[in-house]
């Protein structure tokens, strides 16, 4: 199932030297609101992307603290911490733009879409037969982020939420490339596409 291409639609990176991405600061989306000078008001794409969004974020920072546990290999850890950026930059446009958050009150491997929790314990399941096959599933998770916020920035309007998908894509493709380099080192072999094209993977990591 993880070699076939996965859509935000149709379910509707890395070592302790690994650069924290740079999101939009608090504060500064409300800022861009209110300079100007109108009322801004999302569509329901706009709308079901940032929510989706959020969770996904936390799909990737729950599995990713979830496999740090079971084989303490240290990728898992420093990238969970870039996810938790990540949650918090897309929370700050929720709260912006006044939409509920589908992550609150929800403990690590809860969602409320019901792909997303399936998906989680899918990818759960396969991370737990070894070390290789959970660094292959953090190849997934960061594919299918670049596939989903390329198809949410897409649909947005606005800049201020665009800078935020932009900053969350750059994020993935350094996630992908640590997966990948990690894949490499142990299997002795180019990484495979799991999600999107060979092409889009090969110009991310820059084969």
């Amino acid at each position: 199932m993880f070699a076939k291409k996965v859509s935000r639609r149709a379910m509707l990176a890395m070592t302790g030297a690994l650069t924290a991405v740079s999101l939009l600061p608090t504060g500064e989306a409300a800022a861009a609101v209110r300079r100007s000078g109108s009322t801004i008001t999302l569509t329901t794409q706009e709308k079901n992307d940032l929510i989706f969004m959020r969770e996904e974020e936390k799909l990737a920072r729950d599995v990713y603290l979830t496999l740090h546990d079971i084989w303490g290999t240290s990728v898992f850890a420093s990238i969970a911490t870039s996810e938790q950026q990540h949650m918090d930059a897309i929370l700050n446009l929720l709260n912006t733009y006044k939409l509920p958050d589908p992550t609150a009150g929800k403990l690590v491997g809860q969602f409320v879409n019901a792909e997303l929790q399936a998906l989680y314990d899918a990818l759960i399941v396969r991370g737990k037969q070894s070390v290789l096959e959970a660094l292959k599933v953090g190849g997934v998770i960061e594919e299918t982020d670049i596939e989903d916020l390329n198809a949410a920035m897409a649909t947005s309007r606005f800049s201020t939420i665009d800078k935020v998908y932009q900053n969350l894509l750059n994020g993935s493709y350094s996630h992908l490339r640590a997966f990948a380099g990690k894949i490499e080192s142990v299997t002795g072999q180019p990484y495979a596409a799991q999600v999107v094209s060979q092409e889009v993977v090969d110009s991310i990591l820059g084969a």
